[in-house]
């Protein structure tokens, strides 16, 4: 095993170690203004490349995006059976069950993918008409912001959804802002 390797992996012990430590207070050391999830962190060390920070901040609003996000909404949503995380909270994409965060993960993967600039994709943490915690992915565009979300098969606006948004990633998925 190479040192590169080797100092990742003892990392990803530690920070896993972090995250159960912060489950057991109330997981207040991963919910801070500043600070991405703490399972978000964990995914951008497997997934850089998916991380990296984008200069474009919002996207254009046009009928071929919109098309482009109901797709890729729909597509998602049938993909994955949802399935909670347990004691850990693990982001991934490409999964064929998890929670809401491998939902938004995967969407985000696709739309990069397919030319959406990764700046314009927000992950939001919010709370749902029954006060249930839940996580969306936003698209940021010059018309405002859409939601594409693993409970609802239409893209929506923000506004429309009735969620009240507690935290959301900035155009750098790793720098994120608290709303409480």
């Amino acid at each position: 095993m190479t040192n590169a390797k080797s100092y990742k992996r003892h990392w990803v012990a530690l920070v896993l170690a972090g995250l159960a430590l912060s489950a057991n207070t109330g997981g207040s050391a991963a919910y801070e203004s500043s600070r991405p999830p703490l399972g978000l962190q964990l995914y951008c060390l497997q997934h850089p490349n998916e991380c990296r920070h984008s200069s474009n901040s919002s996207v254009q609003a046009s009928n071929d995006l919109l098309a482009l996000l109901r797709q890729v909404n729909r597509h998602v949503n049938a993909a994955i059976t949802p399935r909670a995380d347990g004691t850990v909270d693990r982001w991934q994409s490409g999964a064929s069950s998890g929670d809401c965060e491998d939902y938004v993960m995967t969407k985000r993967q696709m739309l990069i993918g397919r030319g959406v600039p990764g700046g314009a994709l927000r992950v939001a943490y919010t709370k749902t008409r029954s006060g249930e915690g839940h996580a969306i992915l936003v698209v940021h565009t010059e018309m405002g912001d859409l939601v594409l979300d693993n409970l609802v098969g239409s893209i929506k606006s923000l506004a429309e959804t009735g969620y009240r948004v507690e935290r959301i990633s900035s155009s750098n998925l790793l720098t994120w802002t608290s709303f409480r």
